[in-house]
């Protein structure tokens, strides 16, 4: 028997009776971005407005600052995490958005990251994580 269900906010799918979660992680690299990637503010400004537009739940912010230069800003959600790191000299970023639950949506996070960079190019990588049982669900 296979039925869809939500437990905690989370995508599940159950299967012979047991629930298997599916969960996207969409990682991208972005280059060439024109925003100040050292502007620490900024950046945590940006990703959670980004985690807002997913329809996600901030728990906790952590902000690094490199020596140098260089920015990591990862914000634990309810529903996983958001994350970027930046490389201001070579003008990229790394971008990874792992959200959970229905109704959660990483491109609409991206598509606000995206806008605050504005990278001159990127590549996406969508992964489809399941918990559970390997094969009993599929994306």
């Amino acid at each position: 028997m296979k039925a869809s269900v939500s437990v905690g906010g989370l995508n599940c799918r159950e299967v012979g009776g047991r629930r298997a979660v599916k969960i996207s992680q969409l990682l991208v690299d972005a280059y060439g971005c024109s925003a100040d990637l050292n502007d620490d503010g900024f950046l945590l400004d940006l990703v959670e407005r980004a985690a807002e537009a997913a329809r996600s739940h901030v728990v906790e912010r952590l902000v690094h600052r490199y020596p140098k230069e260089g920015v990591t800003v990862i914000l634990i959600l309810a529903e996983t995490h958001l994350s970027i790191h930046t490389w201001p000299e070579h003008g990229y970023a790394a971008v990874d958005v792992f959200i959970c639950g229905d109704g959660r949506d990483p491109h609409a996070a991206w598509a606000v990251i995206k806008e605050g960079l504005r990278p001159a190019s990127f590549e996406e990588k969508e992964i489809y994580r399941t918990i559970g049982r390997k094969g009993e669900v599929k994306p």
